[in-house]
């Protein structure tokens, strides 16, 4: 999910050719123009379900910037050789995607596009070099939706930091439409034990805590405070830290979201909205008074990056994951140094690491807490994700 990183921002949003002349050919140009009709530069042979796949679909469109998204319909489009067509059953609504519809980073939109990332489906067609994902398999849609394989950040598994990363919905379409285009070897891998409607918030927010769990050290039996917890990413990173052993502190503002925060795991809750010394309040909460060992950071707001190096305690990690507009992160230089805090950020996970995180949702340890409407209604939600009044998550059901 979920970042414009600055590698990114002079980067086209479409792959380079890289490699043979064979592939150079069967490189699909996905560039940031106003059609959705896909080009080829060869004609490639394509693997289908069946004959029934409809030439035009239900789509939520972002024709300019700021918005709203328009439900009409658009073409469905065709994978190319090396991708796969995935019929969308169910999406889960991220906060990137009101950033990318209102502009907010500095890496530009393609535009119009489709938004979407966090997409659950069914594969229905594969271009001629797929060969690891069958017609039939439920398969999804990331943000990371193409990388070139091939640089040293993919090759070290840093795909994320591919330079020429395409990223759903925001240079290439995303999942808020009924058929989404994958590159086959970045769509997630969906066990067919898994509901879809309950998996989709997975492929972002739960891919994106659970990585910064990872990035943050922290280990079973240490405290981890949650700045943020009772958003769509706090309500799955509670019970992500809780399943790798963790004793959480939420922070966040209201009491549906404490008594949610609660229920998912959380050991502590710390009200900001009513608590008149937050930095004390977070120390007390861990047992010898130091703080917790580690931070993430996923509000939306700037304040909270500039408190957290006042209550971790030395030698903790401070995880970035929210980006809020226009914001800076500041610490004071000497006690970064000499409490050897370490503050650093945390994008979107790997593809190893989708496997695993959809691995603990398998097993039954993450439950995210959801509503389902009908894609049609998703103005609706991003006007009540502008207006603060989301707790957990919002998927969207693309036959409504």
């Amino acid at each position: 999910m979920f970042a414009a990183l600055n590698v990114l921002k002079f980067a086209s949003p479409s792959i380079k050719p890289l490699g043979s002349k064979l592939i150079r050919q069967l490189t699909r140009s996905r560039t940031s123009t106003s059609t959705f009709t896909p080009f080829y530069h060869i004609r490639a042979s394509i693997s289908t379900m069946s004959s029934t796949i409809p030439t035009e679909q239900w789509a939520q469109v972002v024709e300019k910037t700021g918005g709203p998204a328009v439900y009409k319909k658009i073409p469905v489009p065709k994978p190319g050789p090396d991708e796969v067509l995935i019929n969308i059953k169910y999406s889960g609504v991220c906060h990137t995607d009101l950033h990318a519809m209102n502009g907010d980073w500095p890496l530009p939109t393609k535009m119009p596009f489709v938004g979407g990332h966090e997409g659950a489906g069914v594969v229905v067609a594969r271009g001629e070099l797929v060969k690891d994902v069958e017609i039939g398999d439920y398969a999804g849609i990331k943000w990371l939706n193409g990388s070139c394989l091939q640089c040293s950040f993919c090759r070290q598994a840093d795909e994320s930091l591919c330079p020429n990363a395409l990223l759903s919905g925001y240079t290439v379409d995303g999942s808020f439409q009924q058929y989404a285009i994958g590159k086959a070897a970045h769509v997630a891998r969906i066990p067919k034990e898994c509901n879809l409607e309950a998996i989709s918030p997975i492929l972002c927010a739960g891919l994106t805590v659970y990585k910064a769990l990872k990035e943050s050290g922290a280990r079973p039996g240490q405290q981890v405070a949650i700045v943020g917890a009772g958003g769509g990413l706090g309500s799955l990173a509670i019970q992500y830290a809780k399943a790798m052993g963790l004793h959480t502190i939420a922070i966040d503002g209201g009491e549906e979201k404490g008594q949610m925060c609660k229920a998912l795991g959380a050991e502590d809750y710390i009200d900001f909205s009513t608590t008149k010394n937050l930095v004390q309040a977070v120390k007390n909460a861990t047992p010898d008074g130091f703080g917790p060992h580690a931070v993430l950071l996923l509000a939306v707001s700037e304040g909270p990056f500039q408190q957290a190096s006042e209550y971790v305690r030395s030698r903790g990690s401070i995880v970035c994951v929210g980006l809020p507009a226009n914001a800076f992160l500041k610490a004071p230089v000497f006690d970064t140094v000499v409490r050897m805090i370490n503050i650093k950020g945390s994008y979107v996970g790997n593809r190893q690491d989708t496997a695993e995180a959809i691995d603990f949702f398998r097993r039954g340890l993450i439950k995210a807490p959801y509503k389902v409407v009908g894609l049609s209604k998703l103005q609706e939600i991003f006007d009540l994700m502008k207006a603060c009044k989301i707790a957990g998550r919002y998927v969207v059901d693309t036959s409504k």
